[in-house]
């Protein structure tokens, strides 16, 4: 699932028709969100700001060598399910080799929650494309969207809440662990960064905690198995 990769049982969830709550499982298919009518022009929250032209690299070791990530908000949109929504272009190298293309999609609702509409996912291979699997459309094939960021993330800490709904192909989740975190990372220090963790409904072991800054988005993201990093390394456009 995407770099930047619940069901409702009663109003105790509010808007949080994507927040897991009762006794459904957070791997089970039950979803059903309360999907805004409503929608921003532009992508304006402060933690996941998408203006056009911003440009982001992230750097980390890994296991497998160095690990280098690409992420671009492109000037063109892209018409998903009548919504118009934000095309941001996330590339993965590996050792300099690409690995991962990606293209997702984003709109953010007229209470300033970004939601996280869909993907085109590419992987590569020696230069070959080899799978496209993750790939996934609101309105295509029962696909809905999902939370990617909340207006006020402090209003919801604790909460587990689906990003995405491909049953059996796209079912990340997140929750808010931490507000008012500072961090530093080799493009700066930054205060009052809220910290999340996220992991993949459909994989054991897929744990991430990823820091979000105000007017610049994710800064890092630490895999809780591994211990690997990536951290932000440049960034210009914002």
């Amino acid at each position: 699932m995407s770099t930047q990769r619940a069901a409702v049982l009663s109003t105790a969830c509010a808007l949080a028709a994507i927040v897991a709550c009762g006794d459904d499982s957070p791997t089970g298919p039950d979803y059903d969100p309360d999907i805004p009518t409503q929608w921003s022009e532009l992508v304006t929250n402060p933690f996941f700001p998408l203006t056009p032209g911003l440009h982001k690299e992230f750097e980390g070791a890994t296991e497998d060598g160095t690990e280098t990530i690409v992420i671009d908000v492109l000037n063109t949109t892209r018409m998903v399910n009548g919504v118009e929504a934000t095309i941001v272009r996330d590339q993965v190298f590996l050792d300099g080799e690409l690995i991962e293309d990606t293209d997702d999609w984003y709109a953010q609702d007229a209470d300033g929650n970004v939601w996280y509409l869909g993907e085109a996912a590419e992987d590569y291979e020696d230069g070959v494309l080899v799978s496209t699997d993750g790939s996934w459309e609101w309105g295509v094939d029962g696909a809905l969207p999902g939370i990617i960021m909340w207006a006020n993330p402090a209003d919801h800490v604790g909460e587990e809440y689906r990003q995405e709904f491909y049953e059996g192909e796209a079912e990340d989740w997140a929750k808010v662990l931490r507000t008012g975190e500072s961090v530093t990372v080799p493009d700066g220090s930054f205060m009052g960064c809220i910290v999340t963790e996220d992991w993949n409904g459909l994989e054991a072991d897929s744990e991430e905690e990823k820091t979000y800054c105000a007017g610049i988005g994710v800064v890092k993201e630490v895999s809780l198995d591994s211990g690997e990093s990536v951290e932000l390394t440049a960034h210009s456009g914002s």
